[in-house]
């Protein structure tokens, strides 16, 4: 099992930096795109571009939500995730862990996204596991 998205395997991780584009604009990581589409108005996700994952989580904390973001939320978490391992040398990366259980496990309460002490929904784990599944079977085609 894969208990943490840190150390060897922090490339699993929203923070790592890649290329994210979504509703035409390119964002340096899934946790910045993510942030980005909860934003009610356009003026507020352009303040996502250029700005560090971690600030861009703190931010997406007070921006204006869109009223329909319960509802999408993990179909969007997951088309981000999907382009992120869409392409080498991630795609790759993601295949190597095997058929091991992620889990996005946390120390600060993060239960619908992953795990604390191995107790949570993990989504974000089900996620990546969902992405990881879909491109062997691509593969195998």
């Amino acid at each position: 099992m894969i208990a943490e998205l840190s150390g060897h395997y922090r490339f699993l991780s929203n923070f790592w930096s890649c290329f994210i584009t979504y509703d035409g604009k390119t964002y340096p990581s899934v946790e910045n795109a993510y942030q980005a589409a909860k934003c009610a108005n356009d003026a507020d996700r352009e303040k996502f571009i250029a700005i560090k994952s971690s600030e861009a989580k703190r931010l997406g904390r007070i921006i204006k939500m869109r009223s329909n973001w319960d509802q999408i939320k993990l179909d969007v978490m997951y088309e981000l995730v999907k382009q992120k391992f869409a392409t080498d040398p991630l795609r790759m990366y993601l295949l190597r862990t095997g058929t091991r259980e992620i889990q996005e496990g946390n120390y600060w309460g993060d239960t619908f996204w992953g795990t604390v002490n191995g107790e949570g929904e993990n989504h974000l784990g089900k996620i990546l596991m969902r992405v990881r599944e879909e491109i062997r079977n691509e593969q195998s085609s």
